[in-house]
């Protein structure tokens, strides 16, 4: 109720209302998968530098609909930054602008839901953005590849600690890397751990956090 709520609040916000699919019912069996890469971890000063993302269906990873981009920072990226992304100016030097970018990523995610790992972070980095152009925060449910991993986890008792790291994950359900910090190589890789995941889940598990 209160989702309805909120979704009906939020459309009356929307500037463009183009953007009413947003809040369409999802296809059935669909998902998006996406992970950004950031100038740092704080939403409300920090910048999107790359977007990966690709689509899901059933129990495919769809190689044939990705999205890669890079997106035009406001300043120069700081080198400790730099050490962490590996995102250099050379790569950034034909990125999209920024509402370009976004509003090119709304069209890729459609109103599927989102599948990521730690995707609050991810949703609140987009938002930030999409409040600005299309005047409300993404709407899109989610769903925290972490939150399932944690549940296939047998504990003798709730304080027994659970490793929620993205390599113990991989490492645990034999996923292969295909290369760290790297948008797109990670929403591939978090779209593999969701439908191994999601084959080890009851069949009637919702997967929706948001």
């Amino acid at each position: 109720m209160f989702k309805k709520l909120m979704n009906n609040w939020r459309k009356c916000c929307l500037k463009d209302k183009n953007y009413e699919y947003l809040f369409e019912e999802p296809p059935l069996d669909e998902y998006v998968c996406l992970d950004c890469e950031t100038t740092g971890l704080n939403p409300r000063k920090d910048e999107i530098l790359s977007i990966g993302a690709v689509h899901i269906k059933k129990n495919k990873v769809l190689m044939r609909k990705t999205l890669n981009i890079f997106v035009k920072p406001s300043k120069n990226v700081a080198e400790e930054s730099i050490k962490i992304h590996h995102i250099r100016p050379i790569d950034l030097k034909n990125a999209m602008e920024p509402k370009e970018a976004i509003l090119e990523l709304l069209e890729f995610i459609g109103n599927r839901p989102i599948v990521g790992y730690y995707i609050k972070f991810d949703i609140a980095m987009i938002s930030k953005y999409t409040k600005q152009y299309i005047g409300i925060a993404l709407p899109n449910h989610q769903v925290e590849v972490s939150s399932m991993y944690f549940k296939t986890k047998k504990r003798s008792s709730d304080y027994e600690f659970v490793d929620l790291k993205f390599d113990t994950i991989m490492k645990e359900l034999d996923i292969p890397e295909l290369g760290k910090h790297d948008a797109l190589n990670d929403a591939i890789m978090t779209a593999m751990i969701f439908l191994k995941l999601r084959d080890m889940a009851p069949a009637n598990s919702t997967f929706y956090t948001g």
